[in-house]
């Protein structure tokens, strides 16, 4: 037996499921492999919750069903959850103390797909309070760390989730993406993390912040595992309003999106030493402008000529609103918080003050104590934007600029590329506390990726490079693609990973 834990002898979820039905090693020993890691790497903080009896009851039945040779396609796989989805034994406390000691008494969607799959679940994973954040410090129970530089944020607000990922303590992970909450932290731990179109992800069970923005998406070390995921992540669901029915015409099921992913992979093959002649990428002019740094623009940079020795076209664009998704973002957001959060009143569920004089004294009192600075920050944003004689000036005038901002990227589409790509943060993973004077600082380092969740489209984040000097950092490139081109965008992710080796460098090869 190698000295490697058994969990990490295996480089993608393809291989280690070969190897769980040829019974080679089974689900339980690489469940109790995992949670040996997640104990011996308790100092990032990546987890939240976790039951070993509860794991290890999906492994052995995970093991039944590669036994009886009707495994699903994820029996055994080990994975974890954003604090975000429900969980029906797990802790949901989506990272804050109004939540604290939440169990649910049902999964969210997303967790049930996955588990009818038959993924290992090894718990919950940290992230921002509420989803709030770019760099997991607004966590109630202390921030997650990067494995590459303990001193340095994992990003936000899914920044367990991308931790767990690149520490190698699970294969797979999934997270939220509300304005870049899964672009962002995949991009500065060294991971791949995906956002598909608004809608073609369930939202039931997901503790919502920006219900017109909030999309669950996976992180994974490479492209081909992220198809495995949100293939079966993706589908209708009839009890989330916002769920889609139809994607272009196809039927929003399991199936969509692996489907086009292998069409696009097998045109690429066919094309031979230039897989991807043809293809038009789109590099926005604004995106490239002053605050990006040196070392990410250069990492970009050479991403991109990789993309033209594989026969790609670079083309010029202009994404003119770029600046305007902040404040809109910033309007929008909050606003849908605020409504969204006023649901924790310390009456029903969720933290409850000890002493008040009244039910508004409680409520307030509860509050008060339950929610942390960034989330009381937002909600009276929201409150303020949705104010009578406010509300015209400031949430109508941020949904019209929305509008505008979806116009450019559909204009870039339909007469210019194929494909858009660009960093996604302008800096490398700063240190924790480094903004801790300037708690709006953070909402400027998510310039790249807030347009495109404002207009709902599908957007992903691959390794790159890395930053110079002793301690080197993770850089990621941006891929967005038009409406419903998940597949697409995997097959063009990994067209790239398969002609480099960013995406397989661990914190421990340094």
């Amino acid at each position: 037996m190698p000295n490697m834990p058994i969990h990490t002898e295996f480089n993608s979820i393809d291989a280690l499921r070969g190897a769980l039905r040829a019974r080679k090693v089974s689900a339980l020993e690489v469940a109790d492999s995992a949670l040996q890691a997640i104990e011996a790497h308790a100092g990032l903080n990546a987890f939240l919750h976790v039951d070993p009896q509860l794991s290890r009851e999906q492994a052995k039945a995970a093991d039944l069903l590669l036994a009886s040779g009707q495994a699903p396609e994820l029996a055994g796989i080990p994975i974890a959850h954003k604090d975000v989805f429900v969980t029906r034994g797990w802790r949901t406390t989506a990272a804050s103390k109004m939540l604290q000691n939440y169990t649910s008494p049902f999964d969210a969607t997303v967790v049930g797909l996955l588990q009818q799959a038959g993924a290992v679940s090894l718990g919950k994973l940290n992230c921002d309070e509420f989803a709030m954040g770019s760099g997991n410090e607004n966590s109630a129970f202390g921030p997650a760390r990067n494995p590459w530089n303990r001193d340095a944020v994992p990003g936000g607000s899914s920044g367990g989730s991308a931790a767990a990922v690149a520490a190698g303590l699970v294969m797979a992970a999934t997270g939220t993406d509300t304005g870049g909450s899964v672009r962002q932290p995949a991009a500065l731990c060294g991971v791949s993390g995906i956002k598909p179109t608004y809608g073609t992800v369930s939202r039931y069970g997901m503790v919502a912040f920006g219900s017109s923005l909030d999309q669950a998406g996976p992180i994974a070390r490479h492209a081909q595992d992220l198809v495995e995921l949100l293939d079966t992540m993706s589908g209708f669901d009839e009890r989330d309003s916002t769920s889609l029915e139809s994607c272009d015409g196809t039927a929003n099921k399991a199936g969509r999106i692996r489907a086009e992913f292998n069409a696009a992979r097998e045109q690429y093959k066919a094309a031979g030493a230039r897989p991807l002649e043809g293809l038009r990428i789109g590099v926005p002019q604004e995106f490239f402008n002053e605050g990006l740094a040196d070392n990410v623009a250069q990492a970009i940079e050479s991403a991109l000529q990789t993309y033209e020795s594989l026969g790609a076209k670079r083309v010029g664009i202009s994404l003119p609103r770029t600046k305007l998704s902040i404040p809109a973002y910033y309007v929008i957001a909050p606003a849908e918080a605020s409504s969204n959060l006023s649901r924790y009143d310390g009456v029903r569920y969720g933290h409850r003050a000890a002493s008040y004089s009244d039910l508004a004294d409680m409520t307030s009192r509860s509050r008060a104590e339950g929610f942390g600075p960034e989330v009381i920050r937002r909600i009276l944003v929201g409150t303020y934007v949705l104010c009578h004689g406010y509300y015209d000036a400031y949430y109508l005038q941020a949904q019209r600029v929305r509008r505008m901002i979806a116009n450019d990227f559909q204009q870039a589409f339909a007469q210019q590329c194929d494909v858009i790509m660009g960093p996604v943060t302008p800096t490398v993973a700063k240190h924790i506390g480094d903004n801790r004077e300037d708690p709006t600082a953070d909402w400027l380092a998510d310039i790249y990726t807030l347009g495109i969740s404002l207009a709902g489209l599908p957007a992903m984040s691959i390794p790159c490079g890395f930053s110079a000097g002793p301690s080197p950092l993770p850089i990621g490139l941006q891929i967005v693609g038009n409406y419903f081109r998940e597949g697409q965008l995997l097959a063009v992710a990994d067209s790239f990973q398969q002609a480099t080796d960013w995406h397989q460098r661990t914190p421990e090869q340094k």
